[in-house]
């Protein structure tokens, strides 16, 4: 019998609150956004350039859906050929590249996975999507996954 709900004390009890996006790294932005547009119905609620990341990204959700209130799919275009997404679509083609989730405290979450030994790709939390602050559990510790925490601009200190 499995628990629905984390246990007192568990990290996922204290910071987790939802799964933010799904990232999916792809070569042209604009095909790919229109292309969950014309199959899917889903419409860019957000977009923009992250320099610091090389990327253009876009965050898609269902019409009518506020961003940043629901699960949300985000599109992730290379700005260059030095840029981590662009090394992963030249490694594994573009497709499904991360999980995100949502948390309240990525610092605070950081520090906690880090004393249980999980490595994590930055030392400090960076800028993401909407200026949220964000940080990646290496794939090697989340099962193959890279894992992305996002702690939305409205949740930050």
């Amino acid at each position: 019998m499995t628990e629905n709900t984390a246990t007192a004390g568990s990290i996922t009890g204290r910071y987790v609150t939802a799964i933010d996006h799904v990232g999916i790294a792809v070569p042209d932005f604009d095909a790919a956004v229109q292309w969950h547009r014309d199959h899917l119905g889903l419409v860019l609620a957000h977009e923009e350039v992250n320099e610091e990341q090389g990327v253009r990204e876009g965050m898609l959700s269902p019409a009518g859906t506020a961003f940043g209130t629901d699960t949300a799919i985000q599109i992730l275009a290379p700005l260059n050929d030095d840029c981590a997404i662009a090394k992963f679509i030249a490694r594994s083609g573009p497709g499904l590249q991360q999980l995100a989730y949502r948390v309240t405290d990525v610092e605070a979450l950081s520090a906690e996975l880090r004393q249980a030994g999980v490595r994590l790709l930055y030392d400090a939390p960076r800028h993401g999507t909407a200026d949220s602050r964000i940080n990646f559990i290496h794939p090697k510790d989340g099962g193959g996954v890279l894992i992305e925490l996002v702690e939305p601009a409205a949740a930050a200190h």
